[in-house]
């Protein structure tokens, strides 16, 4: 294929494909072959072979259109865009089908050998991250911090909305972090697969690298924050220190270093974090003192959180199991993972009962929330597990929402050591 002109043979998943002669407009400064130009009216070109110009690719970019590495040639959609210094466009007929055979080995073979375009735009990276961070789980950090702010408020009477800020965007960075460790190690053990719910590592969406870098900067957010708040809270260095890196901490070896995950006892961890350290910390940061008090308001919560978990271990259950890990779900079974799953659920009702039949009638409204929880019972018992991490996450926000409301509607002094 030599010549005025050179002929781009392009491999695309079809049955039949033609290709054009176009005309060049004149030789390249030293006397170089010009490039070859192609038109394609296929929705899904593969790759160029390479020609007397260099190797072409056609490679999807944003927008309408295909872009060619390797050339200085620009590749279009569509049979009547004139393209370069062409002045003649043929089209190319395509009959579009399924490739067959040695027509699915040929394209293979010459994509493994093509020069790669460099993936996606800067918002698609940025979705990427996004989408690593799990953010349909913040819920399990961000309803601890809103109630241990509403103890501390409802105990003096008064909040710093700076105060709140700063522990929300500390405990969330920490969280965010945390769930990028466990997308790193579930991916280096081969835990994650093509249906496991977080496919970050296992589709390619990001590099391992760029898992691990994102963590680092999440954690270093987290300490700048904390910093910040032992700046402008009264709490001492030393109780801010131990809840703040006792909860960063846990948030790493969930999965990393000893992998609590990994040996059933994950469970413990979360229950632990996401409950009453997470209300402690937001408490203590607003009144400048530890006090044993948002330890027991916490529990219901961190019962609703640790639901999430639960869910989520025993849909993976299988996957688990094969990839050699021990999860609670695992070792007490299918049958005593929806009782346990069950009391996790409406538990945290039965003490929302308790202190509005005794104390104060606004702890009644999370009570509001109960269809919710019956529908995830029946979802649960007849073990379609599909999006229920999810769905119970949303229960677990509006629950603590709820719980936040009816703590800061108590009237002074209703409740218990308040």
């Amino acid at each position: 294929m030599r010549g005025r002109s050179s002929v781009v043979q392009c491999l695309a998943r079809c049955a039949s494909l033609k290709c054009v002669r176009l005309p060049a407009a004149g030789p390249r400064a030293g006397g170089a072959a010009p490039a070859a130009v192609v038109v394609c009216t296929s929705e899904r070109p593969l790759a160029a072979a390479p020609d007397d110009a260099g190797r072409l690719m056609l490679a999807p970019r944003a927008g309408r259109g295909w872009r060619v590495a390797g050339a200085a040639a620009a590749v279009r959609r569509g049979g009547g865009e004139s393209m370069g210094p062409a002045d003649l466009v043929q089209k190319i007929s395509i009959n579009a089908e399924s490739p067959r055979g040695s027509e699915r080995n040929d394209a293979g073979a010459a994509l493994a050998g093509a020069e790669r375009v460099p993936p996606g735009t800067w918002r698609q990276k940025c979705a990427a991250y996004v989408l690593a961070l799990r953010p349909w789980s913040f819920s399990a950090s961000l309803t601890p911090v809103a109630l241990g702010s509403a103890l501390a408020y409802r105990a003096e009477g008064a909040l710093d909305p700076g105060l709140l800020v700063g522990s929300a965007v500390t405990v969330l960075a920490v969280h965010g972090a945390g769930n990028l460790v466990n997308t790193y190690y579930d991916f280096s053990k081969g835990i994650d697969h093509k249906k496991s719910d977080d496919r970050t590592l296992v589709d390619q969406i990001l590099e391992p690298q760029d898992v691990v870098r994102f963590g680092v900067f999440l954690y270093t957010v987290g300490c700048i924050c904390a910093a910040g708040l032992y700046a402008v809270s009264t709490l001492k260095l030393e109780h801010l220190a131990l809840i703040y890196f006792g909860g960063l901490s846990s948030s790493f070896l969930y999965t990393g270093g000893i992998g609590f995950k990994y040996v059933a006892l994950g469970d413990v961890v979360i229950l632990i974090t996401f409950g009453p350290l997470a209300v402690m910390f937001a408490h203590a940061v607003q009144v400048g003192y530890l006090s044993v008090s948002p330890l027991l308001y916490a529990i219901p919560l961190a019962l609703s959180t640790e639901a999430i978990l639960h869910s989520n271990n025993t849909r993976d259950m299988e996957s688990d199991r094969q990839a050699g890990i021990v999860t609670l779900a695992i070792l007490i079974g299918p049958a005593f993972s929806y009782i346990l799953y069950t009391v996790l659920l409406f538990l945290p009702y039965l003490i929302f009962c308790v202190l509005a039949t005794r104390y104060t009638i606004s702890m009644a409204l999370p009570l509001l929330t109960i269809p919710m929880a019956f529908s995830l019972e029946r979802q649960f018992r007849s073990q379609s597990f599909n999006k229920i991490p999810q769905r119970t996450a949303k229960l677990n926000l509006l629950l603590g929402l709820f719980y936040v409301f009816g703590i800061t509607l108590a009237p002074a002094g209703a409740l218990p050591k308040l």
